[in-house]
């Protein structure tokens, strides 16, 4: 349902919501925050898909402010959304125009559910200072988002010196799995301590660079960052023990990861790129300071180690695994992984009908222990 509200007031709209509630049923009362982007025209449908995405695990009241035109007579267009066309949360589109522009928050303010956080979001032309901006002020999280900046790596530094509780980054958001899977492989066997690290990443992603900067902080050892080319994201972390290199290779921003340890076998592990509505959840799932983040950003960063060298090079060296090696490892392993699926459906073969999907896990659990002992 989606209703149009042209040169309203914030009173009307706020009437309307009430009115809308007790004709269709919606209810606020699920509502567990205020999701307030502000955005440009061209990006703000966009903006709203994936916020109405993430609203299906946090449902939210979505307050769209778009910047329209900052010329003519000051007015507001609003717009309401709820029910398929508004997700799991209730949309309020909100068209700024003329001097009203620059009164955002004003016109926020009596939208915003009462007694309930308040998240600000910029898809795109984050403000310098996201914590000093009107509306991030009134937010307890601000999320911005490097990977659309024009220069990634400038505003990177630029939200390091300006950082305030509560601010975060969807390029954070986009290296949960990588962090993950590599704090995973030491906590195994060998436990040795890390000597040094190497990230591979695009010289347009600012993941790889916080990616770089949280193995600074967390390790207390030095960190290079290797550019390979842009668009090719994160591409390798290798991490230097006194037993060899730990290797985590994702080849082409592909779903699938190498992960290359000392006296283990090479394992093929899921790691797709997030999504950004995955990015956005994870960040709404949390309303506290993100102390993390702010060590890998203010204290991590400015210490990495920024290669000149390129990836191909280092490749040649033997200082960085290389991504072709890797991406040949895993359709080996993916042929054999089918064919050990396929076998093992055939040795399971069961009478029972109901009982061959069980069947058929323990005969492939069988086969991959076999395999691994092998």
């Amino acid at each position: 349902m989606i209703v149009d509200l042209p040169n309203a007031s914030t009173s009307q709209i706020s009437h309307r919501l009430v009115e809308i509630r007790e004709d269709v049923g919606a209810m606020a009362l699920s509502r567990v925050l205020t999701l307030v982007i502000v955005v440009g025209e061209d990006e703000a449908e966009d903006a709203l898909a994936v916020a109405n995405a993430a609203s299906h695990q946090h449902p939210a009241r979505i307050v769209c402010v778009i910047l329209a035109n900052a010329r003519g007579k000051a007015r507001l267009d609003a717009q309401i959304r709820v029910g398929g066309d508004a997700g799991a949360s209730e949309v309020v589109v909100l068209r700024l125009y003329g001097e009203l522009i620059g009164h955002a928050r004003s016109v926020v303010t009596p939208l915003l559910l009462p007694d309930s956080p308040v998240v600000a979001w910029w898809p795109h032309d984050a403000p310098k200072d996201p914590g000093g901006d009107p509306v991030g002020a009134m937010a307890q999280r601000r999320i911005t988002d490097c990977a659309v900046a024009d220069n990634p790596g400038a505003m990177l530094r630029r939200l390091g010196k300006v950082y305030r509780p509560g601010d975060t980054d969807l390029a954070w958001s986009r290296i949960t799995l990588w962090r993950g899977l590599l704090a995973t492989a030491l906590d195994r066997a060998p436990f040795e301590s890390v000597n040094a690290a190497t990230v591979v990443g695009g010289a347009d992603s600012p993941s790889a660079d916080l990616l770089a900067a949280w193995l600074r902080h967390s390790l207390r050892c030095p960190v290079s960052l290797v550019r390979s080319r842009e668009g090719s994201g994160i591409v390798s972390v290798r991490l230097e023990r006194a037993s060899g290199p730990t290797d985590l290779v994702r080849p082409q921003l592909g779903d699938t990861a190498t992960l290359d340890q000392p006296d283990q076998p090479q394992r093929a592990i899921a790691l797709a790129p997030r999504s950004d509505a995955e990015c956005l959840a994870d960040e709404l799932s949390r309303l506290d300071p993100d102390d993390v983040y702010a060590d890998a950003l203010i204290s991590g960063l400015p210490k990495i180690i920024r290669r000149r060298t390129t990836m191909t090079d280092a490749v040649r060296a033997g200082e960085v695994p290389s991504p072709s090696e890797a991406r040949q490892e895993v359709e080996r392993l993916t042929k054999e992984s089918s064919k050990i699926i396929r076998n093992a459906m055939v040795e399971a073969a069961p009478e029972d009908a109901s009982s061959s999907t069980e069947a058929v896990r323990t005969a492939v659990r069988d086969r991959l222990r076999t395999e691994d002992e092998a």
